[in-house]
């Protein structure tokens, strides 16, 4: 077994202190990782609050990894040790069901295995997982993924998330050159789905209830904003957007959204995994043939595909490098939505804690 140190919360209500954890020995299929940089990401403030109504206490989050390979098993192919490799929200899943056979691993009919928490679908003590809030960490060969050598790490690790929660969407409904899309709210998805898009030849609409932040989507490469607040610009902009994808981390009410999509024009949502605020009007969509449509993270395939495409077109996710004694103050901020940016934790940070047993003890452990 490895010994290994991270941060994980007991319960709902408890601030995330650090905890001594063991990990497997790579199997001959598995590598080991020493974690670099790790996202800071909005779900993982919902489950370590139990937000979603099935934590597994206790919770180490953390499923935006960037590191460097230490050890691998004896039939590994892919990689050895040095590479600069990462790991998304995924670390396995059935490998037999219909979606994992065409290589959609996140649609996994018995559940993926999710970085932390254990399966996605029926999370329990028996298959619990601890993530990327930790100096190390062991992951099936298939399941990392290779960073770009052009990419920054730490700007990076967003992308694994982040990055391909919005690209998956964006592809899937063929966003391309001459596409109208609106990306609702601007934060740690929505910064990126404006960069994919607009790289993609689309032509870009941020939607939020923040006039403050039309100067960062313009710069972004948004053409337009519109105040969802203001009736008189949802008013002017109504039947205007082929696409639109809402980013919002939070139940809200996606009705008068519907009111800018042209006809057969789509609406999907990727950043809420809770019922919305109030019933779909289906008025505002059956003259119009509108649709609504939802979208889970990204396979391995597409998170792989977002890497390359990112390292093609120079997009990076915008960040704040933070040591892990400051994610507390993080995951409150991230609640409140004061950002419009995507902590990054240096996992140095935690690394020199580990040899720092007064610090250690300091702090908790």
């Amino acid at each position: 077994m490895i010994d290994a140190i991270g941060f994980a919360t007991k319960h709902a209500s408890g601030k995330l202190h650090p905890m001594e954890i063991q990990r497997s020995e790579p199997a001959a299929n598995e590598v080991q990782i020493d974690i670099m940089f790790c996202g800071v990401c909005h779900s993982d403030v919902h489950q370590a609050r139990n937000e979603w109504k099935n934590t597994v206490y206790p919770c180490m989050p953390g499923h935006e990894i960037v590191g460097k390979v230490t050890k691998v098993g004896a039939d590994v192919t892919r990689y050895k040790a040095g590479n600069l490799v990462g790991v998304g929200c995924m670390i396995d899943s059935c490998h037999h069901c219909d979606a994992c056979d065409e290589g959609l691993e996140n649609y996994c009919e018995e559940g993926f295995l999710a970085t932390y928490n254990g399966n996605m679908r029926t999370p329990s003590k028996e298959n619990l997982t601890y993530g990327g809030y930790s100096n190390t960490i062991v992951v099936r060969e298939d399941f990392v993924l290779s960073i770009p050598e052009n990419l920054d790490p730490a700007k990076a690790a967003p992308i694994l998330c982040a990055g391909v929660t919005t690209y998956s969407p964006l592809r899937y409904w063929d966003v391309g050159p001459g596409t109208k899309v609106g990306i609702v709210g601007l934060g740690g998805l929505g910064h990126m789905a404006i960069q994919l898009a607009v790289a993609m030849g689309a032509e870009v609409t941020l939607i939020t209830t923040s006039p403050d932040k039309a100067g960062d989507a313009h710069k972004l490469g948004a053409i337009n904003v519109i105040v969802s607040d203001n009736k008189d610009a949802m008013k002017a902009n109504e039947a205007t957007l082929d696409f639109i994808l809402s980013t919002i981390p939070q139940p809200h009410d996606i009705n008068p959204y519907i009111t800018l999509l042209r006809r057969e024009g789509v609406l999907t949502i990727v950043g809420c995994i809770a019922p919305t605020t109030k019933p779909l009007d289906l008025s505002k969509m059956l003259p119009d043939r509108k649709n609504i449509g939802t979208s889970l993270i990204g396979s391995i395939a597409e998170t792989q595909e977002v890497l390359e495409f990112c390292s093609q077109h120079d997009i990076a996710a915008n960040i704040e490098i933070i040591s892990i004694d400051q994610v507390n103050d993080a995951f409150d901020k991230i609640d409140k939505g004061d950002i419009d940016f995507r902590y990054v934790i240096d996992m140095a940070s935690i690394q020199g804690m580990k040899e720092d047993k007064g610090l250690l003890e300091k702090v908790g452990l």
